[in-house]
């Protein structure tokens, strides 16, 4: 088979490349370019901004590398105006609205299964691969994902919004084995990479404060913190588009009560909730609507017993799952979950197989006052 694999600079697909030419395949590696920190300062129409140079050029050598070590071309792909489009002015539109959306699902949605996908199909390549924790199962005619057996790597939460016509032409070799096998065998072959630690971030962001490169997009404006409980102002913040539901660190709120946690957020008065406490009613709900729902297995059916991720890292959360249309659900879980949060993803599960995933819209608590209130400071725009 040919196949063109998305080598990021990382021992995952340096091992993801290895393997799949070990197999015997005609395997060629591409490295994505999708951030430019000048150029996309000249797009936003100011190219003084404090924009540090990404450390995706670093990434470019390390993938050349691995590559000239395996004996394997490497073509650079430039996507900087695809992401800018596609990932990172969704990520500022959905964060104006004061929530908070994940650009590792929109860059795999958009660039590396949609734009390297393109790029591929053109350039006569039967198939493309990445270093991706899951599994995909290709049937003669459909083809599903599944979680990795590497449960505590399983990446296939990033991976719901992958389109199905990219999911049939697609590869992911480490679904069947785990992180310390991969390290394993990149250091058995001495890649230069067999110690690099895992990317904890995105490029635009790097290691950088996610608050201060934030600034730069969206300007600071210092508002009231407030105890939703009884309206009192217990201190400032720093701008209310930067905190997320369920946000403990950073409050910065003295005096007594306490740990103090977001629970809403009135964008239009610039207003941030907080309530006391780890397991406060106002964290919790017990229902959501998630509508751009993504399938990639079978649903017909109208009501489902099933588990779902309202975040990454999160335990499979039992819940019900009802299809409102094909592009929206409702899920229900009575017993109550903490922190979920509009415009992240549910992703939804039946046995490891992943049934699709989509945006969280509103949330809901079983008390109706509760709930009036969640969907107000929650969900706006």
């Amino acid at each position: 088979m040919k196949i063109l694999v998305g080598l990021s600079g990382g021992v995952d697909s340096a091992v993801c490349a290895y393997l799949l030419k070990k197999q015997g395949h005609d395997v060629t590696c591409a490295f994505m370019r999708n951030w430019d920190s000048l150029a996309n300062n000249d797009l936003l129409g100011n190219p003084t901004l404090n924009n540090d140079v990404c450390p995706q050029e670093s990434d470019w050598i390390d993938a050349k590398s691995v590559a000239d070590t395996l004996g394997l071309e490497c073509l650079r792909v430039d996507f900087v105006k695809e992401y800018w489009d596609d990932v990172f002015s969704t990520f500022l539109k959905e964060y104006k609205r004061g929530r908070t959306p994940n650009p590792d699902i929109l860059c795999n949605k958009y660039i590396k299964f949609k734009s390297f996908f393109e790029f591929a199909q053109k350039n006569g390549f039967e198939w493309v691969a990445t270093g991706h924790y899951a599994k995909v199962v290709h049937e003669e005619n459909e083809s599903f994902m599944r979680k990795a057996d590497d449960d505590n790597k399983d990446q296939s939460y990033f991976l719901c919004q992958v389109p199905k016509e990219a999911l049939r032409h697609t590869l992911f070799p480490l679904g069947e084995i785990d992180k310390p096998e991969v390290r394993r065998i990149a250091k058995e072959l001495n890649l230069s990479i067999a110690a690099k630690k895992d990317s904890t971030g995105i490029c635009f962001i790097g290691e950088r404060n996610f608050r201060e490169f934030l600034k730069n997009y969206l300007p600071s404006k210092e508002g009231n913190i407030i105890n939703i409980d009884n309206n009192k102002v217990l201190g400032k913040h720093q701008g209310v588009l930067y905190y997320t539901i369920g946000q403990r660190k950073g409050l910065n709120i003295g005096g007594e009560g306490g740990p103090w946690f977001v629970v809403g957020k009135d964008v239009a008065a610039n207003e941030l909730f907080v309530a006391s406490g780890e397991d406060n009613k106002w964290l919790k709900s017990t229902r959501c609507i998630v509508n751009e729902v993504n399938w990639l297995a079978n649903h017909d059916f109208n009501e489902l017993a099933c588990q779902a991720k309202f975040r990454y890292r999160q335990k499979d959360n039992e819940i019900t799952l009802r299809v409102i249309d094909e592009n929206t659900v409702e899920c229900f879980y009575p017993q109550g979950i903490k922190a979920v949060t509009p415009g992240q993803e549910a992703v939804f599960y039946k046995d490891g197989l992943v049934l699709g995933g989509g945006v969280i819209d509103q949330v809901f608590s079983g008390d109706e006052e509760l709930s009036e209130k969640l969907i107000k400071q929650r969900s706006q725009g």
